[in-house]
Formats: structure tokens, sequence, C-alpha cells
């Protein structure tokens, strides 16, 4: 059985690893201005930033019917199935939006709600293809994956929560964090919202903040695993030369080799709710 596996582009896949691994992938549209517009189609990183650090009106949008409907027509000529695994429903209405659809395709379409987004999306995708290269079929891919939905955990420092407050996209209790100057609130994602996890005064206390909870999850919640089935990944907006400096802290803190950790930018869709100058420091559980 041929099974296509489909995602967002919040999972940050590059256009290269996108050819590799025979994945597909929606694009996410970012409205600005009122305008419709596609990351690395016709709105770059830099640009975005300066727009939305400008307070240009910018906001996101789920992929339309017809975008779904057409990809999965075309996947459907070549594969037997299809499996949609896209961003978390507790933070957009893209996921349930693609069960709706998927109705329409009994037995073909199949859409996963792993509760994930950016670099623990990725790896999902990863699993997901380990999945179908061992014969599993859609159903039996979306089991798994949902069964495995709670198998990583992020943590975030945010700069400000300026976005996140906008758009709704963290919890009353990560939004009381407040953002007095220097204070660098820290949020965690396991499933839903993000929510409050801890804040710290300045940017070094927050990097630690991210490492030790890593650490203590590495204890408890994964204890059972070694550490060749853990994924290690930093992902980041707009500072990259910040992120390649925590990665390496990473590193040393958790003493694995610095390319063993992926490091990703997290989607414009993404950035628009959380804002320029994230650290994030997740891991995951490799099937």
């Amino acid at each position: 059985m041929k099974i296509a596996i489909v995602t967002d582009d919040n999972a940050g896949f590059t256009q290269e690893e996108v050819k590799q691994m025979n994945i597909f992938i929606v694009k996410m549209p970012v409205i600005v201005n009122g305008e419709t517009r596609f990351q690395n189609v016709d709105l770059t990183e830099d640009e975005f930033y300066r727009l939305l650090e400008s307070d240009v009106e910018i906001h996101t949008s789920q992929p339309a019917p017809g975008q779904l409907i057409e990809l999965w027509d075309e996947l459907l000529k070549t594969y037997d199935q299809v499996v949609q695994i896209p961003m978390s429903s507790g933070l957009s209405e893209e996921c349930n939006n693609a069960k709706s659809l998927a109705q329409s395709y009994p037995g073909k379409v199949f859409v996963v709600d792993n509760h994930r987004i950016s670099v623990t999306l990725k790896q999902a995708i990863r699993d997901a293809i380990k999945l179908v290269n061992e014969g599993k079929t859609g159903p039996e891919i979306v089991e798994t994956l949902e069964k495995e939905a709670h198998e990583s955990s992020i943590y975030i420092m945010v700069d400000t929560l300026k976005y996140l407050k906008k758009g709704g996209r963290v919890t009353p209790a990560g939004a009381a964090l407040g953002s007095a100057l220097h204070i660098k609130p820290v949020l965690s994602i396991m499933g839903e919202k993000l929510d409050a996890y801890k804040k710290a005064l300045g940017t070094k206390k927050a990097k630690q903040i991210l490492i030790d909870a890593t650490a203590n999850d590495l204890k408890t919640k994964f204890k059972d695993l070694p550490k060749d089935r853990i994924a290690f990944a930093v992902a980041y907006t707009h500072n990259l030369k910040d992120a390649l400096e925590f990665k390496e802290e990473v590193s040393k803190a958790f003493d694995i080799p610095s390319d063993n950790i992926e490091i990703n930018p997290l989607s414009l869709s993404v950035g628009t709710h959380v804002g320029p100058g994230i650290l994030a420091l997740a891991i995951s559980k490799i099937l």
C-alpha cells in the first residue's frame, strides 16, 4: 500500500528535506494588511519580522478547503491513502477543518491530531515515515501517532507576551506572567495551548530554566528511554546567532554532540503569534 504523508509548513522542513523524504507540504497563509502571502514564496523572514515589529496588521488563516481537496485528489491518483499531520488542534482550527473535509474521503484520507508543533511535529513526521516503511496502514499510523502525542515537551522563552496575548494562543495563566522590564516568561506546551511554566530575570536565567526543565523531563517522563531514542531540538524566531549559542549550551549540559541537536526557525505563521526573539528547547521520543 502506498501512503502519502502530508503536513504543513509549521513543521519547519526545508525544501531539500521535503524532496529527500518524499513528503508533501500544505502552505500556511499569512495575511499582511489584508493580502494573503506565503513563506518563502512572496514573504521572506526578514521582511516578515520587519513588518511585524512595525505593528503592521498581520494574522494567520487556515489553508483553503479547495487547497486541501486539490492536493488530496492529486495524491490519490498515485497513492492508496493520505495521512495528514497538521499542527496541534489546541493551537489552530486547521486540524479540525481537515478532519471535517476528510469525511468525504472514507478509507482514503486520515488526519492525525498528535498535539504537536514545530520541531516536535517534525519528529512526528519522521515517525510516520518509519511506520509507512514498516507497512502500517493509514488508520494504524493515526492510532500510533495519537497514542504517542504527549511523548514530547517544549519549553519556550519569549521576549514579549504581546503577540501571544493578541492571538489568544496562551492560557490566562501564561498571559498573567506579565512583561515587566527584563522579565523573560518561560512557557511550556505539552498538548494544547502554551501555558505558564516559570519566569526569569534575564535571558541567561531563562535559558537555564529551559535546560533544567528538560533535564527533569528526562529523569521522569522519559526515564526509561535510552538517549539515542530522544530527539533534541532548538527552535528560534529571527535570532539565529542566539540560537546557535544556545545549541552549544544544550550540547554541554546534556553531554551530546552538537550535531545531534536539530535547530529550526519557527514558521512565519507561528512567528505571527510569538514574535521575534524566541528560544525553545524540545525533546521528543523517537519511535
